[in-house]
């Protein structure tokens, strides 16, 4: 669909500046939005690597493991037919785990690692299993505890405590790991598997 939205945003743009007069200004707000973007990473390249430094020393440490092993009831709980498939529940954790310490570039290979193990448990290789979509929705609703980069960027512009935001990170990222496990739930509970696997009205 973006494919679709970004050219055309695109040529109203230009369309529009035409009409209007203000192609010289659509051609400064060009120039200016590139280098405000490559700004913007130089500003959070520092506070990203310190971070990343920090959870590094943290998976390197066994902290990621332990957080891990604390999640597993809680992952057993949401997936109850995978309480007996401790190999891909130990990969679900330590997605998770990754997720919500803030490491960003552990917990996609953990994520993809964790897919895949549960595609082997899977009887049906066209069509995801319940337990994969609510697991990619988990995923998406990136339930965290460090706001490093919206902390980042609030120090950058002149924020006095860029991380005063964290209760209401963890509150509202809560919020919405917990409705979007709902929404799975109810969506498997409805969209049963038809012939050949495939779900009946809605698609996953």
């Amino acid at each position: 669909m973006m494919n679709y939205v970004w050219p055309v945003l695109i040529i109203l743009s230009f369309v529009a500046s035409i009409i209007t007069g203000n192609v010289g200004q659509l051609s400064n707000a060009v120039i200016q939005g590139g280098q405000n973007a490559v700004e913007l990473i130089l500003r959070l390249v520092a506070m990203l690597c310190l971070w990343g430094g920090i959870m590094e020393i943290a998976e390197k440490s066994g902290i990621t493991a332990a957080v891990s092993k604390l999640l597993k009831p809680v992952m057993r709980l949401i997936f109850p037919k995978l309480k007996n498939e401790e190999y891909a529940l130990e990969a679900m954790s330590m997605n998770i785990t990754a997720n919500i310490l803030g490491l960003g570039n552990a917990a996609t290979p953990l994520g993809l690692e964790a897919m895949r193990r549960l595609q082997l448990i899977n009887s049906d290789t066209q069509t995801a299993s319940n337990e994969m979509i609510v697991f990619v929705v988990m995923n998406t609703a990136a339930m965290h505890i460090i706001p490093t980069t919206v902390a980042t960027m609030r120090g950058q512009y002149g924020s006095q405590s860029p991380m005063e935001i964290m209760p209401a990170s963890v509150l509202t990222s809560f919020c919405a790991l917990t409705i979007a496990i709902l929404a799975a739930k109810a969506g498997n509970r409805f969209c049963k598997p038809g012939r050949k696997g495939k779900r009946k009205a809605c698609s996953s």
